[in-house]
């Protein structure tokens, strides 16, 4: 006796077509720690991975949260360090300050004593769970094939913003920073159980 678990001609492909170039989404980044750990950099609690080439990088997964794409995830290698010169470190940097400015609502010209505050971090692990903005593209996966990536964090100044972000809760720190109102406001409606594993400002 046949069944839909005997006979799968008609069963959904399995492949899905990418998340389209330019696309913006509202993410989770997560981060799958690799044990490397280097104090001389501040690298600490092993956040960091270590590739055969020398190669430092943080290993993370981006999952949308909202829209069309909800829980699609997608996969980046921010970089920390790489024996062949300091671009891809400048690049990482470059990512993590785009990330905590689109995490926190902080434009990139506000240099303000609380949006300094709001662009420091106490160790990656405060990355870890950050909800933003991020510009979909493509790059090749080892076999050559097309894969969707997270390159370019959308900070407050895009027009799209706060369309696709929504509500913003900032970092405990920033939200100390801040007058009373506009950290309650922020903040409103945004108690729930603590996730473990999580740091305070995500979960």
């Amino acid at each position: 006796m046949s069944s839909a678990w005997n006979n799968f001609n008609d069963a959904e492909s399995p492949a899905f077509a990418l998340i389209p170039k330019g696309t913006l989404v509202k993410v989770r980044m997560t981060i799958k720690p690799g044990g490397h750990s280097d104090a001389a950099n501040g690298w600490m609690h092993g956040w960091a991975s270590r590739g055969d080439t020398g190669a430092v990088y943080l290993n993370a997964e981006f999952v949308v949260l909202e829209g069309k794409y909800a829980r699609r995830k997608l996969w980046t290698l921010i970089g920390l360090h790489s024996p062949k010169g300091p671009t891809w470190g400048q690049m990482g940097r470059s990512f993590i300050k785009g990330v905590l400015n689109s995490a926190n609502a902080l434009h990139p010209d506000d240099m303000s004593a609380a949006a300094q505050q709001g662009r420091c971090i106490e160790s990656f692990g405060d990355l870890d769970g950050a909800v933003f903005v991020g510009k979909v593209d493509w790059e090749k996966d080892s076999y050559g094939e097309d894969k969707a990536v997270i390159k370019v964090p959308i900070m407050p100044d895009h027009p799209q913003y706060k369309e696709v972000m929504g509500a913003v809760r900032p970092l405990p720190a920033q939200a100390a920073a801040m007058p009373a109102h506009i950290a309650h406001a922020a903040n409103q409606g945004a108690a729930q159980a603590p996730i473990a594993g999580r740091p305070t400002w995500a979960q």
